[in-house]
């Protein structure tokens, strides 16, 4: 009778023959069941799959394995991640008590005392790489994450939250290294805007971000006529959630003073989501939501459709966005929300606005 512990055994011996010491390896999880299947005959009849995906993820847990999320799957139920990285075979490594005593007064070593697993000898050399650094790193010039990643790591991608370095993932926290004292920053990505015509980054004041392309385009011709609510200097075109990696890049273009930015997107979860968690990081800045834009909005209420697939009703984000609304329009809100359907922004065009003119 097959078991868990003979598919675990099996499965856990085939990533054993092919882990490496120094470098991943990836592998496609349907040809690890194929060759699991071939060496056990009554797979089918005992329901070897659902035994394979206990196993999968106990090596998982273990750190043998990580899944790949790239958006495949192995088309079985329940479904694994079609790739997974086999990670590297951990040696059975201690450090020098001394020399860790040498690096004690830079960095903190009481994780590794606690997690002897990650004593490894590339862990070390990142180590001596970060130790080296720090002995004129107060004097280098500040840089992106990854230029100095690339620097001392060999790889521009490291120390960013990425499937293809997990043991990069946590690195300067197991330490005890903050990225000021490495003098990398993570960068703004640049963002689409409009500034009104006759308008100089001096008279900026008010700034309006919207979600989507349509109304961008729309607003733009809106500010133009001077028919645009809360008239404002400049419009930036905020792609979806991109906006809130790229908020910052603003006060790297315009000066430092106190703006008003108003947002606008979906009425949706995700549109909430968004304008809640740019005003819970950026609480120095005044954000708030783009009333009277939203208002025009709740007009079209006939036009809502069905949710985007993979939207996750977060109740924190829609307590925290309906807020801002009167009663009578959280009754509307909250018809949305039960329903599960949405007024995308593109409800908005250059004739409905014209209604309410």
């Amino acid at each position: 009778m097959i078991t868990i512990d003979v598919i675990e055994t099996r499965v856990r011996g085939f990533i054993e023959d092919i882990q490496h010491p120094q470098q991943k390896r990836k592998i496609n999880i349907n040809d690890l069941e194929l060759q699991l299947r071939r060496l056990v005959d009554d797979y089918f009849e005992m329901d070897g799959y659902s035994l394979f995906y206990q196993a999968i993820g106990v090596l998982q847990e273990e750190g043998l394995l990580t899944p790949i999320q790239n958006h495949q799957y192995n088309g079985r139920t329940p479904s694994l991640p079609l790739f997974y990285w086999v990670n590297v075979k951990m040696q059975e490594v201690k450090w020098d008590r001394l020399e860790m005593m040498k690096l004690s007064d830079v960095f903190d070593f009481s994780y590794y005392e606690k997690h002897p697993e990650w004593q490894t000898q590339e862990e070390w050399q990142r180590i001596e790489n970060i130790y080296e650094f720090l002995k004129s790193g107060q004097d280098r010039e500040k840089v992106s994450i990854e230029e100095r990643s690339l620097e001392l790591f060999g790889h521009e991608k490291f120390l960013l939250d990425s499937d293809e370095f997990p043991e990069g993932k946590g690195f300067l926290t197991r330490i005890g290294v903050s990225e000021d004292k490495l003098n990398m920053t993570h960068y703004g990505e640049p963002f689409v805007f409009w500034m009104k015509q006759g308008k100089e980054i001096k008279d900026i004041q008010r700034v309006l971000i919207v979600e989507n392309l349509s109304f961008f385009h729309t607003a733009i011709k809106l500010l133009e006529q001077n028919q645009l609510d809360y008239e404002p200097e400049l419009i930036i075109y905020g792609e979806g959630m991109k906006i809130e990696k790229s908020f910052s890049f603003f006060f790297q273009m315009f000066p430092a003073k106190n703006y008003l930015f108003y947002y606008a997107g979906d009425l949706d979860a995700e549109g909430y989501g968004i304008l809640i968690r740019l005003i819970e990081k950026y609480q120095e800045c005044c954000i708030q939501p783009a009333l009277k834009i939203y208002r025009k909005m709740l007009q079209c209420f006939d036009q809502r459709n069905d949710q985007k697939h993979g939207q996750t009703q977060n109740a924190k984000y829609r307590d925290g966005f309906f807020q801002w609304f009167t009663e009578e329009e959280q009754v509307l809100l909250q018809q949305l929300w039960q329903e599960n359907k949405r007024i995308p922004q593109e409800v908005l065009t250059i004739e409905t606005w014209r209604k309410w003119m």
